[in-house]
């Protein structure tokens, strides 16, 4: 059995977390009533695998400090609204302080709005089609001498669909924190509060 004390995190209140969050109080919330957590609505899904494209090379805590700004600008995540931007709204993007201004990565969420439609019209949905991903057997921290992996069968294989689909910005590593986010699978640590309020996932 591995010792994952020094992964987990006692807070001022007490409370014993998974040590990533640190003690920014909106990243502690994120981690305490987000992340892990089943989520089945397929706008959100779609909100998250857009982040998580965005989120590459930087960190998770500074796409959540721009995440309400990130609704806003790209409409709530609407994937028909976002579907139907042009040049011009790429531009506005690009010119935006308030978001990540990486043209690849807008133009990526554009895209992938389209693939989503696409995706939606052939199977009935984004959960739908993630929750068939779901691995069998999900991964834990015990059963690993190096912690958690940065990905998996399960993620490997959702990017390769996704990428054959015609996505971007859906690596394997990228799709692994989508799926530990949107409580596909369950990496709170043993010993950290959460694990066992996500332990139906």
């Amino acid at each position: 059995m591995i010792d994952t004390s020094a992964w987990l995190r006692t807070g001022a209140d007490d409370i014993t977390r998974c040590s990533w969050c640190g003690e920014d109080p909106l990243y502690v919330h994120y981690h305490d009533a987000e992340w892990g957590r089943t989520v089945t609505d397929d706008t959100r899904l779609f909100e998250k695998l857009c982040l998580e494209g965005f989120q590459s090379g930087l960190s998770w805590l500074t796409i959540l400090r721009k995440r309400e700004h990130f609704r806003a600008a790209f409409d709530g995540f609407d994937v028909e609204k976002i579907a139907s931007y042009g040049s011009a709204d790429v531009d506005r993007l690009l010119g935006d302080a308030g978001i990540v201004r990486h043209r690849g990565k807008i133009e990526s969420t554009v895209n992938n709005a389209r693939r989503a439609i696409e995706l939606v019209e052939q199977v009935g949905s984004i959960n739908a089609h993630v929750r068939a991903f779901t691995p069998d057997a999900p991964h834990r921290l015990a059963d690993s001498a190096t912690g958690i992996p940065p990905l998996t069968p399960a993620s490997t294989a959702l990017s390769k669909d996704l990428k054959k689909r015609g996505w971007s910005f859906v690596g394997p590593t990228t799709m692994y924190a989508f799926m530990q986010a949107m409580g596909l699978v369950n990496d709170h640590l043993d010993g950290c509060f959460a694990r066992t309020e996500c332990e139906g996932v």
